[in-house]
């Protein structure tokens, strides 16, 4: 065994307490912080010898922020990821990855030469072997520790400069659930229960959707890791004039428990699922980080909120409304914005006047809200698998935006937008580094498309023939067997009758006036029966 690959297989198997790369962190790497992990395909840092990366000093945006957080230096994510590393691999070409060992979206491969183009289809519209397929990937998932990432369980000021690591294994599924829980908690300030609130770092202002399309991509970047399977593409929801929570069935996300309410039925397998990062208030009180440890079933009870915060589902109107806005971001770029696309979308404004609003949930809020549960709470939304087929919902509505509008890269908020949302910042907490700019663009440059957006006869192939043909392709056996046995069936009588026939006695041939021709026959003159001799 070469020695590059024994250190791999040293620092998979750690048990050291390590969304962080396992390589980085361990108290040498975070007091060097230096992120720059050995890829194990040639041995050398970042794949180097392979001309795949090299280990570069992190250089983050100083633009101006806008004064929501009036607070500098308090925080760990307010820099990110300085305060952890300030040098990670620098990916070159189409490579991508901590250690530079995987593909950029959209490419594949094994030098990452291959651009595919996949397709992200209507949960509706999946056959039923995709459904299952889907549910299992899901709960594989969730009861799978993550082999490459670890989520941290402290602030760096409780680690001692770094030499005494405060880190915890954590699910593939459920680093997903803590890394939405990290990068939306509140501001640790010093003692107990002090906290700043208004903060948050992939909401309320530019990078919600930018952000939240990387996340997608990650979360489904990790499941084809997990299962092998690179055609995998999360579903989405079109909830569009839904009158009810249509996913919510056992054959789908989990019908509701007739024992009780708030509860997922028996018969789903998200029934058994455990939430983390569930209970804010206890965290600020006792000035800890979640640590992803079980807190209890997933809730649910959709439709039974508040009717006033959200009167209704969103229609097709009111998608069609918001898409009609021209301008990305306005006025200081948070909750309060009026006549912005994105806070619209996100539904602190109404979709009709484009003006912000004050005790409503609309458009992407209300989902959140109607679910009445996991669902409900920011930091401990993604929980509730729901949270995936709404957002990639979401994510196509403003991939609709961009196609329509098509604006440049410059109608993105370069300055004064509420912390770590400028163009230049780096999406918290990702590592590798993910800048919020650089996703403000189509999803045809990231590899991948939605069902109900490409040309007719695409979405013809893709939503109706596809379906069926695999599910031909999964009873094909079937089918010919009962072919054959219908070939022998058939054969069978033929061969009666045709014994039958020839032991029947001759009849006298009768005069032209004797018999009339059969009522089967055409009665036009000169045509032939369409009966067979069989």
């Amino acid at each position: 065994m070469s020695l590059s690959l024994l250190l791999f297989f040293i620092q998979f198997l750690s048990p050291s307490l390590q969304q962080f790369p396992r390589p980085c962190t361990s108290p040498d790497v975070l007091q060097s912080k230096r992120c720059c992990p050995v890829w194990p395909g040639d041995g050398s840092v970042c794949g180097s010898l392979s001309g795949r990366g090299f280990c570069q000093d992190v250089t983050v945006a100083d633009l101006p922020n806008g004064p929501q957080h009036p607070h500098s230096g308090l925080d760990d994510r307010e820099q990110w990821p300085l305060v952890f590393y300030n040098q990670t691999c620098q990916c070159a070409s189409n490579y991508m990855g901590f250690d530079c060992g995987e593909c950029k979206f959209g490419y594949f491969g094994g030098n990452c030469g291959e651009r595919r183009e996949s397709v992200r289809k209507n949960i509706f519209q999946l056959s039923v072997s995709e459904r299952q397929r889907f549910i299992s990937y899901l709960n594989l998932a969730k009861t799978t520790i993550s082999p490459d990432y670890m989520i941290v369980t402290g602030v760096y000021s409780q680690m001692n400069n770094g030499s005494t690591p405060m880190f915890a294994n954590i699910s593939v599924y459920d680093l997903f659930v803590w890394m939405h829980y990290y990068v939306s908690r509140d501001a640790l300030l010093g003692g107990p229960g002090n906290v700043w609130a208004d903060i948050d770092f992939a909401h309320e202002s530019a990078a919600f959707l930018p952000w939240h399309r990387v996340y997608l991509l990650f979360w489904e970047h990790e499941i084809r890791k997990l299962t092998g399977d690179f055609n995998f593409t999360i579903p989405y929801w079109d909830w569009r004039d839904a009158q009810d929570c249509q996913v919510c069935t056992d054959e789908l996300m989990g019908a509701r428990s007739p024992l009780n309410p708030n509860l997922i039925s028996p018969s789903s397998v998200f029934s058994s699922w455990k939430v983390i990062c569930s209970q804010p208030e206890d965290y600020n009180q006792r000035e800890v980080l979640c640590d992803g440890s079980p807190e209890g079933p997933l809730l649910r009870n959709p439709g039974n909120h508040d009717p006033k915060r959200v009167p209704r589902l969103p229609t097709s109107a009111d998608v069609e409304s918001v898409l009609s806005l021209t301008e990305y971001e306005t006025g200081l770029m948070d909750r309060h914005a009026n006549m912005s696309f994105r806070n619209a979308l996100e539904g602190f404004a109404s979709p009709e006047t484009g003006l912000a609003v004050t005790g409503q949930s609309l458009m992407h809020n209300s989902l959140h809200v109607y679910m009445n549960g996991s669902m409900s709470s920011v930091q401990g939304s993604a929980n509730d698998p729901i949270f995936l087929l709404h957002h990639a919902f979401i994510d196509s509505i403003f991939e609709q935006w961009l196609r329509r509008h098509q604006p440049p890269r410059t109608h993105y908020p370069t300055a004064n937008a509420p912390i770590r949302h400028n163009d230049g910042y780096y999406m918290v907490p990702f590592i590798p580094l993910y800048r919020n700019g650089d996703y403000f663009l189509s999803t045809k440059a990231l590899g991948y498309e939605y069902a109900y957006l490409q040309d007719p006869s695409q979405r013809f192939v893709q939503e109706f023939l596809t379906p069926y043909l695999e599910q031909a392709q999964q009873i094909w056996r079937w089918l010919l067997a009962a072919g054959l046995l219908g070939a022998a069936v058939s054969g069978i009588i033929a061969t009666i009758i045709a014994v039958a026939c020839r032991r029947r006695p001759k009849r006298r041939k009768l005069s032209a006036y004797g018999e009339r021709q059969p009522l089967l026959n055409s009665s036009e003159e000169g045509s032939t029966s369409y009966q067979t001799t069989l």
